[in-house]
């Protein structure tokens, strides 16, 4: 979520700093300091104040010079999704993390100018609901009607959100 600016200006007082004395650091990457980034692209993009469209995928870090120069390394496998899991449930942990993939990636729903319809699938929808907010609420926060008051309750999780 940070803003390119900021990992832009860190490469030019590395460059600065480590290529004193005709130090030839001036001329590489972050002065030849190793320097990890680590997120989801897909999910977390900067925050423009009244920015359109275009000023936040152009604040994202994948818009910055830097970017071309780093070394991209991809997580295969959903170790959260799969750890405590049932043999049996495996696969279809499986296909679900990867339609959620596929879904963030934007190959869902045919060509994609940043508006796409694309099916959900039927296992994932709530049916036969007439509080269907309700529903969703409590599948995705279990007993937090009933233990929001133990101040305990929240201690051992956080919930968190941009600005």
């Amino acid at each position: 979520m940070t803003h390119k600016h900021a990992f832009e200006a860190l490469d030019r007082t590395l460059r600065d700093m480590l290529g004193q004395n005709g130090n030839m650091n001036c001329e590489r990457p972050f002065g030849e300091k190793v320097v990890v980034f680590c997120g989801d692209f897909r999910q977390t993009l900067p925050i423009v104040q009244g920015g359109t469209r275009q000023d936040i995928v152009n604040a994202s870090f994948c818009s910055s010079y830097i970017w071309g120069i780093c070394k991209l390394f991809k997580l295969t496998k959903n170790m959260r999704l799969i750890v405590g899991s049932d043999k049996s449930k495996i696969q279809e942990i499986k296909e679900f993390a990867n339609w959620l993939l596929d879904l963030g990636e934007g190959k869902l729903g045919g060509q994609n100018d940043g508006d796409a319809t694309f099916d959900i699938p039927e296992d994932l929808l709530i049916k036969y609901s007439s509080y269907p907010i309700s529903q969703l609420i409590n599948f995705v926060y279990p007993c937090i009607l009933i233990d929001y008051e133990n101040p305990d309750f929240f201690s051992e999780g956080a919930l968190l959100t941009n600005k």
